[in-house]
């Protein structure tokens, strides 16, 4: 699959441009402040319909404009072309086509572009707390079948109707809340399993990829461990929940459960999180990105569009070197302020000021 060409309008700074992308290495060039992130985020927009940045759908649009517009033509691997375009709105719902055809539910969008993402903020994914690793694992599983998306919303669903009654409760149950109560954690302890057992197959299947990333970016010999293993998953959801019941219902919110789960990281044996320096930390941050990257390709059969956003200037010379030598097979959009190492061979360069390409190379 190719992104052979993004539109903007009225996305961000943008109030009009188009980019011509490449199969190979585009490079965009641009001080900070010019609209290089914009891009990146436009892009990826495309795959999951939210921002990386995750700030909410009327921050994209430009000031002064209603809504935004991000048309892309793809280019799939047997030579299909289509047109994409995604309207968002400053207010109520956006709209999303496909060769014309608007799609009854935006989510049906998944699937038909597919990105991969690593920005300076990932460095959370180590540092940050467990959310940011859930979602990591979340995120993978969308990418690898687009049904995916419909159980972590329906999570979400269950979860959120489930505080609402324990909350309603006012730490004490009735017969009513009781036979209500009874059907949520049914609920929950069937799409929560679902989603726990996929979570563990993911980092099972996920971690060669990670640790070989990791060694190709540090150099040397290195040991990188996921470890996901949540209490409850030993007794089952359903267990748990009967056990935690009391201390939901005293505390108006539901204490177990895939919305509590922890990917713990590992390096030579030592918690990444507290242990490892701020480079490592890093390097570990995108070995994670690249490690789902390449496990999805590895699954789908086709790479999706790498995306690194002012990535060069947060790695060494020698772990961005690497990095450039690494890149996968596929379409690699590189955003940068500084100077392209001596490493960077890209196929097209575009510099970027003020909301504008400046030129096209």
């Amino acid at each position: 699959m190719l992104v052979e060409r993004l539109e903007l309008v009225d996305f961000r700074n943008y109030q009009h441009a188009t980019f011509d992308l490449t199969a190979g290495i585009t490079c965009v060039i641009g001080q900070n402040g010019q609209g290089k992130t914009n891009l990146a985020e436009a892009l990826a927009y495309l795959s999951g319909l939210s921002s990386f940045r995750q700030v909410p759908s009327d921050a994209l649009v430009r000031v002064g404009a209603d809504q935004a517009i991000v048309r892309a033509f793809v280019v799939e691997d047997d030579g299909r072309t289509s047109l994409i375009e995604v309207e968002i709105a400053r207010t109520g719902r956006g709209r999303v086509q496909v060769n014309r055809q608007r799609l009854q539910r935006t989510r049906d969008l998944l699937g038909t572009v597919r990105t991969s993402v690593f920005s300076p903020d990932d460095l959370t994914l180590v540092k940050g707390g467990p959310g940011e690793r859930r979602r990591l694992l979340d995120d993978a599983l969308v990418a690898l079948a687009s049904k995916n998306d419909a159980l972590r919303l329906e999570v979400d669903r269950v979860l959120k109707q489930r505080n609402t009654l324990l909350r309603q409760c006012g730490g004490r149950l009735n017969d009513d809340a009781i036979t209500t109560l009874d059907v949520w954690d049914a609920r929950l302890a069937d799409v929560g399993e679902r989603l726990g057992h996929g979570r563990s197959v993911l980092v099972e299947r996920l971690q060669p990829f990670v640790d070989e990333a990791y060694t190709q970016l540090a150099g040397g010999s290195h040991n990188v461990v996921l470890t996901y293993d949540p209490q409850w998953r030993q007794q089952g959801l359903a267990a748990a929940l009967a056990d935690a019941r009391s201390d939901d219902v005293r505390r108006g919110v539901s204490t177990v459960g895939p919305h509590r789960d922890e990917l713990d990281l590992f390096i030579n044996g030592l918690p990444a999180r507290t242990h490892a320096s701020q480079g490592e930390q890093r390097t570990l941050a995108l070995s994670l990105r690249l490690g789902a990257h390449r496990l999805v390709t590895d699954h789908v059969g086709s790479s999706p569009v790498l995306i690194l956003d002012d990535v060069l200037s947060e790695l060494d010379d020698d772990r961005a070197t690497a990095l450039l030598s690494e890149l996968p097979a596929g379409q690699v959009v590189i955003t940068t302020a500084s100077p392209l190492p001596v490493a960077a061979t890209p196929d097209r360069v575009l510099r970027i000021h003020e909301g504008t390409v400046v030129n096209d190379d």
